[in-house]
């Protein structure tokens, strides 16, 4: 790719990162997804995570939660072991990040175990998801985590 395109890349990666990440929850929140639905919600999560590690804006905190959604995709979709992998990579970037970022990453290991069936790991890591989340000081975020921890069985 040499040749220099004539629109502004940075604009392009911060309305990409953006518009992917909510298309994404359109599919997430849309219990009647096809399987050509699953399939865009993958690429959708991975094009955002992808246009995020593009911006020179880009944060951990950013990255982390990118991972983590990827995370929760690939959990809907019954993928244990790839929503585990994008879990591992969001906990690490949330390493110094406030509670509700480290919490959430947890979270999203929480939710692939359960994809998985190993509810003692699963058990674990909801344990720590809720240590954190009674450090997580903004009420509004406090009880967007304890939903989303209130779905993990």
């Amino acid at each position: 790719m040499s040749d220099k395109p004539d629109f502004d890349l940075a604009t392009v990666h911060r309305y990409f990162s953006a518009a992917c990440f909510n298309q994404t929850w359109d599919f997430i929140d849309n219990p009647d997804r096809t399987p050509e639905d699953n399939m865009m919600m993958l690429q959708t999560s991975m094009a955002s995570l992808w246009h995020w590690a593009q911006r020179e804006d880009a944060t951990p905190q950013n990255l982390s939660v990118g991972n983590w959604q990827v995370s929760r995709v690939y959990a809907l979709l019954g993928e244990a072991d790839n929503a585990r992998k994008y879990g591992e990579v969001s906990l690490k970037l949330a390493d110094g990040e406030p509670p509700f970022y480290t919490a959430f990453a947890y979270e999203a290991l929480a939710r692939a175990e359960m994809v998985a069936g190993n509810k003692t790991k699963m058990q674990e890591y909801l344990d720590k998801a809720h240590a954190l989340a009674e450090k997580v000081e903004d009420e509004e975020d406090k009880q967007v985590l304890m939903g989303d921890l209130g779905s993990i069985k």
